[in-house]
């Protein structure tokens, strides 16, 4: 007779911190270097000297494109950007259901509309092929689902994609109506880049995890999306860029710092739980924004050195730097995205490393099935009688 497999439990830290799950040839962050990767290419010299297409080619076919297979990927991927009807004609409503929570909980609604729309099969069920098939129509429509439920919630019009404008220039177009600027498209770009994949933060994971049941790439997306939507996870952009506003004037900076941190509140746009040095996608993004220049960077900056100062004072030992979230917020402030898109804006980029993370996963059979200890009373107690 066949024998059930087990394992003995093993005790790992809260929050799986440092436990290794998996391998994966996606990438990796090295958070004592400072230092993270896409497959075998640093993540901050693709974003400065790439394009978003041709990482998304790296990140889901394996390799850097060439010049002819750059152009045929991003012609190919043009074309997916357009919805189905029954997805276009379904916005409206998913929008006005959730206008109260923003573009980001009608995403997750519409991308499941999306799925069933398209025939997404389980990834169990089909060959490699369609997978990526399935990965590429999903992070293609998802940037034209945003930008249509944000405008349908501000009351306009939702703005058709256009086949002959780049990825980000793309986005931008479908958010405003207008085409960008060649400066902003290309610091919106750089911010995609930079965040596609981060290594197995707790959306990627969750989208690992759905995978490993065999799920449609849509079921795995929707949940990343989920996990995304915390404050603690994608939500911080515009939380980090609220604390500025709340500071207010360069003389509030300290005592601002001082209250909020010995109250034992977090500072939005702090602090990691992988790298213990500068976040070198916060090092990318600070350049960025002084390009830009403006009242808005120059206060930043003294928030941002006052903080770290302050944070090494009172929170000695815990080598608190600025994260992405901090010059994320800034960046796309300047580049006129509204707060309520920031999040949706990152969920863009990151739902091409989940797809890839997806792909990755399908290629293994085993389940992710963790156990728990119990603590609750001590088993079995007697049902009590009426």
């Amino acid at each position: 007779m066949p024998t059930t497999e087990r394992t003995a439990p093993v005790d790992v830290p809260r929050g799986l911190k440092g436990v290794i799950v998996t391998e994966t040839t996606l990438g990796d962050v090295r958070g004592a270097e400072g230092f993270y990767h896409y497959r075998q290419f640093s993540a901050v010299e693709l974003a400065d000297s790439r394009t978003f297409e041709d990482v998304w080619h790296l990140m889901v076919r394996g390799s850097l494109p060439g010049a002819a297979e750059r152009a045929a990927f991003t012609a190919e991927t043009a074309a997916l950007r357009h919805l189905p009807d029954g997805v276009r004609a379904a916005l409206p409503a998913i929008a006005r259901a959730g206008a109260a929570s923003g573009p980001l909980a009608g995403l997750r609604t519409a991308l499941s509309l999306l799925g069933a729309a398209a025939g997404f099969r389980p990834v169990y069920d089909i060959d490699a092929d369609r997978r990526r098939a399935d990965a590429l129509a999903a992070c293609a429509a998802v940037p034209t689902l945003i930008t249509a439920l944000y405008r349908l919630e501000q009351g306009l019009e939702p703005v058709e994609p256009r086949d002959d404008l780049a990825h980000a220039a793309n986005y931008l177009y479908m958010l405003t109506g207008h085409e960008p600027d060649a400066r902003a498209a290309r610091a919106v770009e750089r911010y995609l880049i930079s965040t596609v994949d981060h290594g197995f933060n707790a959306s990627t994971f969750t989208a690992r995890v759905i995978a490993s049941t065999g799920a449609d790439l849509a079921a795995c997306l929707v949940g990343a999306l989920g996990a995304l939507s915390g404050p603690l996870h994608g939500g911080a952009p515009s939380r980090a860029l609220d604390t500025l506003d709340a500071i207010g004037t360069p003389d509030r900076i300290d005592g601002w710092l001082r209250e909020h941190i010995l109250a034992g509140d977090r500072i939005m746009g702090f602090g990691h739980p992988v790298y213990t040095t500068e976040d070198p996608r916060s090092r990318m993004l600070k350049a960025i924004a002084r390009e830009f220049g403006g009242d808005l960077v120059d206060f930043a900056v003294q928030v941002e050195e006052r903080a770290e100062t302050v944070l090494a004072e009172l929170k000695p030992g815990r080598n608190l730097h600025i994260n992405v979230e901090f010059f994320a917020g800034v960046v796309m402030e300047l580049c006129g995205l509204p707060r309520a898109m920031f999040t949706p804006t990152f969920a863009a980029a990151r739902v091409v490393g989940w797809s890839a993370n997806v792909l990755e996963q399908a290629e293994d059979s085993k389940i992710i099935r963790p156990a728990a200890r119990y603590v609750g009373p001590s088993p079995a107690v007697p049902v009590p009688a009426l």
